[in-house]
């Protein structure tokens, strides 16, 4: 686990670099020599997208595009794709002529091209989260004067969990593949209640850490209701907007639960009634050592509501690595102060990159991956503010936003990019005018903070499309049900942030162990909550007045019935040991999880002909 931190952290630039550099030349190798703009069809002529296409073929694009393997009547793959343009990807770059045709007589250099690019995906969607989304989520919580509960139900677990819930999002949506969508969440959710609990279970059992009884079971209750409720919506296989909206809503029940504690706190002496207890303890909560809780008050804010002095900023005991906890090891920039420990609970003596001439290549080749998102995300953060950047942003988000809105066949080229050029030249005036070159601006914070937030948004969508495209091209080069890379690559791609922080915030012990184990329950609830909430929302509000038809995939039966196993397995065996994890429960939950994993890969590969 520290190798792997160390390999991802921000102290180890030289990594990253490499890494960056090997991705951003492989995306220019997608874009020149494959020109996908021009391939696929749905990103160019607005009247004819693929969707359409799709959506007119009266046959099963599924079934036409299973005979690529076999392509009779063809000469090869790449023949039989020229000839069934329906079996590209609905993407940006089209892999499968890419992999079949650009590297006909070169297999190898394609696996290893499209690998990489695999992985390259999951640290944009990561490093998006982490450099951007939670950033301005941060911002917005304090503009907003958000009470600290409040923000730690909404605002916090929507930037920890953001890459789950924009891939889910575009399986349903971008891809029409909801099958991966909901494979991808549940699995993700059997991996963090199983594995990652498991492994913080492991690593605290010899040190009698209590967790909090309430705070547990009431998690763990309403995420067994979320799963029975899921059941009957999968049972009867079709949402309405009624009924998709009604499933959110157990989040806001949940999350208004959890928020009505900042007015128990405050009345609490008063009216002599107990709080409940908060989803994300600090140091001097009820969950600190017996000692520190005459030297410390029972609950210490997470944010100082100094109204005096503007907006509320963070207190000083509160890292700020918590606004991006779960995809913290994505993140490049390097903001660990010499009196505040890292989330990690350690420091790597990672040496300086000499400014030599390799250096500043392997910078320049990596502006591929770093460019575009700078350009078009407006950030004021005080240590990157850039006038430049800011100007250039606000001016060239509006044409982005209008080359996706042309690329969807809801507008005209020339409407979309109209409107695009006329609002981006007036924001960039308008930026222009009100900046200073060594600060950020003072004034006119919520429209800042929110064109960073929604453009945020849209890249994480771009970027989540082209995730599920890849994932659904990998399972047509190697014969594999997409749905079985979405419970396994996707979820443990999108899971390895909670991993991560989840175990090294335990071994941090005392509050760390409870925040752990809060987040591996409470983070995968939010995400099937809203992200498959929001998924099936939009699914079923693009076929309003009808309803919405959920992917038919039995095999997700199976995984609600390994996830609820696991939740009734902890359930049941930390209240018999006082509260205190211990290596019966670890162990439980890893064995279940592998034997999880075996079940769904023999029942795929029909070695469970009962269970395919």
């Amino acid at each position: 686990m520290r190798a792997l931190n160390y390999l991802y952290s921000s102290s180890n630039p030289r990594f990253r670099r490499i890494f960056n550099t090997l991705c951003a030349l492989i995306l220019l190798f997608f874009f020149f020599h494959q020109n996908p703009l021009l391939k696929n069809q749905s990103f160019v002529h607005g009247s004819t997208p693929r969707r359409h296409m799709i959506e007119t073929y009266s046959g099963d694009t599924t079934a036409l595009c299973s005979g690529l393997h076999q392509h009779i009547g063809y000469a090869d793959q790449c023949e039989f794709l020229k000839s069934n343009p329906l079996c590209y990807p609905d993407s940006f770059f089209d892999y499968l002529s890419f992999f079949y045709c650009t590297c006909r007589h070169f297999k190898i250099l394609g696996y290893i091209a499209l690998g990489v690019w695999l992985v390259a995906l999951f640290y944009l969607l990561g490093n998006t989260a982490a450099d951007y989304f939670c950033p301005s989520l941060e911002k917005l919580s304090k503009l907003l004067r958000l009470p600290p509960t409040v923000a730690g139900v909404t605002l916090l677990p929507l930037g920890n969990g953001a890459p789950d819930v924009f891939a889910s999002i575009a399986a349903f949506v971008g891809s029409d593949k909801g099958e991966v969508g909901l494979n991808s969440v549940l699995g993700g959710a059997v991996f963090v209640t199983c594995v990652v609990a498991g492994v913080v279970s492991l690593c605290v059992a010899d040190k009698e850490v209590k967790i909090d009884k309430k705070c547990f079971i009431r998690d763990l209750c309403f995420f067994l209701f979320t799963l029975l409720a899921l059941l009957v919506i999968l049972t009867v296989g079709r949402v309405s907007v009624g009924v998709a909206i009604a499933f959110v809503s157990i989040y806001v029940l949940y999350a208004s639960l959890v928020a009505a504690n900042e007015v128990l706190r405050k009345h609490s002496k008063r009216l002599k009634l107990d709080s409940f207890t908060p989803l994300l303890p600090i140091q001097g909560s009820v969950f600190s050592p017996s000692g520190e809780e005459d030297t410390m008050p029972m609950y210490s804010p997470l944010l100082e509501l100094d109204t005096e002095e503007g907006p509320p900023k963070l207190h000083d005991s509160l890292p700020q690595w918590m606004w991006a906890t779960n995809v913290a090891i994505y993140s490049a920039k390097a903001n660990v102060h010499d009196e505040e420990r890292p989330p990690w609970g350690w420091t790597e003596d990672g040496g300086e990159v000499g400014s030599s001439l390799c250096s500043k290549v392997t910078s320049l080749l990596e502006t591929p991956l770093t460019v575009p998102r700078r350009l078009t995300i407006p950030l004021i953060e005080e240590d990157s503010w850039s006038k430049t950047y800011a100007v250039a942003s606000v001016s060239l988000a509006p044409l982005l936003l209008a080359f996706l809105w042309s690329s969807q066949g809801e507008a005209s080229l020339l409407v979309a990019y109209f409107i695009g050029i006329a609002t981006g030249s007036t924001l960039g005036f308008l930026a222009y005018r009100n900046t200073e070159l060594d600060r950020p601006p003072q004034r006119y914070l919520i429209p800042w903070v929110l064109g960073g937030f929604i453009m945020s948004i849209v890249w994480f969508y771009m970027i989540a499309n082209e995730l599920v495209a890849l994932l659904v091209t990998f399972g047509g080069i190697y014969g594999i049900n997409p749905s079985i890379l979405g419970l396994t690559v996707l979820a443990w791609g999108n899971s390895m942030g909670d991993l991560v922080s989840n175990i090294a915030l335990s071994m941090n012990g005392g509050d760390g162990v409870q925040i752990a184990l809060s987040g591996c329950y409470a983070g995968p609830m939010f995400n099937t909550l809203v992200g498959l909430g929001m998924s099936m929302l939009l699914g079923a509000w693009s076929k309003s007045p009808e309803t919405y038809m959920i992917p038919e995939d039995n095999s997700l039966f199976y995984t609600l019935g390994f996830l609820i196993l696991g939740l009734l397995w902890a359930l049941v065996m930390l209240p018999r040991n006082e509260m205190r994890p211990n290596k019966v429960m670890g162990i439980g939950l890893i064995t279940l999880y592998l034997v999880f994993v075996t079940f769904r890969l023999s029942s795929a590969m029909g070695f469970i002909p009962w269970a395919a």
